[in-house]
């Protein structure tokens, strides 16, 4: 499985982004999927993830209530909409998938990784 991420750019605090993450490979719907972010100079963190059916979705405390994770299978695509973004979002956002099929949290669960796509959130 090949991830491809994209959407990322410059905003203002309080805006929207989509991210978007297209997955090469005919298994895409089997499995979990899920974004990860880094900002300079720390770890790599848990955003949010989403099972096989799009029907199961897990976010991490901090985007809770302003981050969706959907996924389209026909598509192969899975989307991450970002509202009311903060500075403290900024950071280079990643997608990943796991043959689990579950929206896991942790890294070492997932299979393959996208590239990255960088957000700066302005003040």
């Amino acid at each position: 499985v090949q991830l491809q991420a994209s959407g990322g750019g410059l905003v203002q605090a309080g805006d929207s982004l989509r991210l978007s993450c297209a997955a090469s490979g005919r298994t895409f719907s089997s499995y979990g999927m899920g974004w990860f972010r880094q900002a300079p100079g720390k770890e790599r963190e848990f955003v949010g993830a989403i099972n096989w059916s799009g029907r199961s979705t897990n976010y991490a405390d901090s985007v809770k209530g302003r981050f969706t994770i959907s996924r389209d299978n026909a598509k192969n695509t899975v989307y991450l909409q970002m509202n009311s973004l903060k500075p403290e979002d900024t950071a280079v956002y990643y997608c990943a998938a796991t043959r689990r099929g579950v929206p896991s949290q942790f890294v070492a669960q997932y299979d393959y990784w996208g590239q990255g796509t960088l957000v700066t959130v302005s003040s």
